[in-house]
């Protein structure tokens, strides 16, 4: 039987698309997600959303430095610019969103198992930005997962949908807030193997 060149080129682009597809499937299976619900305090109170961090990889201590270096230049203002160069390192979904892009995430060894801190530039909202509110200024969403890995039972996390951050005398960020934490729980670690 004698192939047509119609045939080789179909053939040919169907075996690419499959090589593909386990390429990209075998890079996600490198990724550790982790999924929690977000319970709302104080103003928020009885609200609970469900939010998943995609963790690609980890942040570099010099991606820290960069942070530290950009924060003392200009503050709140220098943090947001040098996030917005930094390449995604993960990506966080808000139930009812499509998510966006991660920018820094830190991996910090605890007794019990690990912390994850995550920092990212928030979107503003066209309300937000139309209106010109001063929630503007609360450019930032962090976030803080304790994941502890000899009880499960006892992860839980904070999350900072719209913050300032100020970075202390150690190099590590602290939270300036818009709006009260969120209280995370119900965590769900699907540790992949994400570069440490």
């Amino acid at each position: 039987m004698k192939i047509t060149s119609k045939q080789f080129i179909a053939a040919t682009a169907i075996a690419v698309v499959v090589s593909m597809c386990a390429i990209t499937t075998k890079a996600h299976e490198k990724y550790e997600t982790i999924d929690a619900t977000a319970w709302g305090t104080s103003t928020q109170l009885g609200a609970n959303v469900g939010i998943t961090l995609t963790i690609y990889e980890f942040s570099t201590p010099a991606d820290r430095q960069i942070l530290v270096d950009a924060y003392n230049a200009g503050q709140n203002k220098g943090l947001v610019n040098a996030l917005q160069k930094m390449k995604a390192v993960g990506r966080i979904q808000i139930t009812g969103t499509l998510g966006y892009d991660v920018s820094y995430i830190r991996l910090i060894p605890t007794p019990t198992g690990r912390k994850i801190r995550f920092i990212t530039n928030r979107q503003i909202r066209f309300g937000e930005s139309y209106a010109d509110s001063q929630s503007q200024s609360f450019n930032l969403t962090a976030g803080e997962l304790n994941l502890n890995e000899q009880d499960k039972s006892k992860s839980d996390g904070t999350l900072f949908p719209a913050a300032q951050l100020v970075i202390d005398g150690k190099g590590e960020p602290q939270w300036d807030l818009n709006q009260n934490a969120w209280r995370l729980g119900d965590v769900l670690d699907w540790k992949g193997s994400a570069d440490n």
